[in-house]
């Protein structure tokens, strides 16, 4: 499992409120959420962001409420993976569970801009930026934490194993 993708960059303490603004929790559905992710810090994020691009953000990504919307409209969005040097602890909770990839590495953070290109080793912890030539060794997930995130989160990946019985 990896991830490839060109970096969207922000800062230290993003929270939930700025990864989905609360106008938008009306709905549940995934588009919806994505087409309106990150719009008040960055407005053309939705329009610019890919399938497999990344997020590289600072210290205490996701803090704020306990939403689930905030990794939904993220996953949703296309990202691949979530890099910062701290997430709040619910919301990195609450991604592991959604299926979305987050992984901690501050020298990644540190070292990672806007526009690079970076992908990511799952089972290593590797990550890569291909734009400035530099690796950054992240802690990689255990099995079972990698096996919920290719399932698409904790609720598939519960479903997977109950048809395999």
């Amino acid at each position: 499992m990896n991830a490839h993708g060109i970096v969207h960059r922000y800062g230290d303490h993003v929270d939930t409120d700025v990864i989905i603004p609360a106008r938008y929790l009306a709905t549940q559905n995934p588009k919806e959420l994505a087409a309106h992710c990150m719009e008040d810090i960055d407005k053309d994020f939705a329009k610019k962001c890919r399938p497999g691009d990344l997020i590289v953000a600072g210290w205490n990504f996701g803090c704020g409420s306990s939403r689930e919307h905030a990794p939904i409209a993220i996953k949703a969005s296309g990202v691949s993976c979530v890099i910062a040097k701290t997430f709040a602890r619910i919301f990195y909770r609450n991604a592991i569970n959604i299926g979305l990839a987050i992984l901690e590495c501050p020298a990644a953070s540190d070292g990672i801009a806007e526009g690079d290109e970076v992908s990511v080793d799952f089972d290593t912890g590797v990550i890569t930026n291909h734009t400035k030539g530099e690796t950054y060794q992240a802690e990689p997930f255990p099995p079972f934490i990698k096996d919920m995130i290719a399932q698409g989160g904790l609720m598939a990946s519960l479903k997977a194993r109950e048809a395999v019985k």
